[in-house]
């Protein structure tokens, strides 16, 4: 597990995160979730982030944050029902694989925000991790001074 390899604990895995949130100020198809369940460092980060963000002109939106276990099956099924196994399994990990789980991934919005984050390359501790998943982003302290590991093309579960 990623969180594992760069010294984050897990958060509880059968913590929930929130369901939705208010609608994201600049795009109304998605929320803005609170950060609660991500670990605290995490949750400080993503403050900072979307603060250093507004001072750029961007809107930054936590679309989806913290996930328990049940929450990830519940969101392969929902993805499996949508778009046929083969495509959820392309864009949901297990439980187990999972950063959402652990509270150290968040799924950045509206794409002008992902966008922004992705161009800040770690310094704000945030990186986006598969090539595929322009908007999931996972945090470690280590990406502010070493910047972000190479992206893999999709989750590997």
């Amino acid at each position: 597990m990623v969180a594992y390899w760069l010294g984050n604990p897990p958060a509880d895995p059968d913590t929930p995160g929130p369901e939705g949130g208010p609608t994201c100020k600049a795009d109304s198809q998605y929320v803005n979730e609170s950060t609660t369940g991500l670990q605290p460092d995490v949750a400080k980060a993503w403050e900072a982030a979307v603060a250093t963000a507004k001072r750029a002109g961007i809107t930054l939106c936590l679309n989806d944050g913290k996930r328990s276990r049940a929450q990830q099956l519940a969101q392969f099924a929902q993805y499996e029902e949508q778009y046929g196994k083969d495509v959820a399994e392309q864009l949901v990990l297990p439980p187990d694989r999972s950063a959402h789980v652990l509270g150290v991934a968040v799924d950045a919005q509206p794409q002008a925000g992902w966008q922004w984050l992705q161009q800040t390359k770690g310094s704000l501790g945030f990186c986006r991790r598969y090539d595929n998943e322009g908007w999931h982003f996972e945090y470690a302290p280590q990406f502010k001074t070493a910047g972000c590991p190479e992206r893999l093309p999709k989750p590997v579960g």
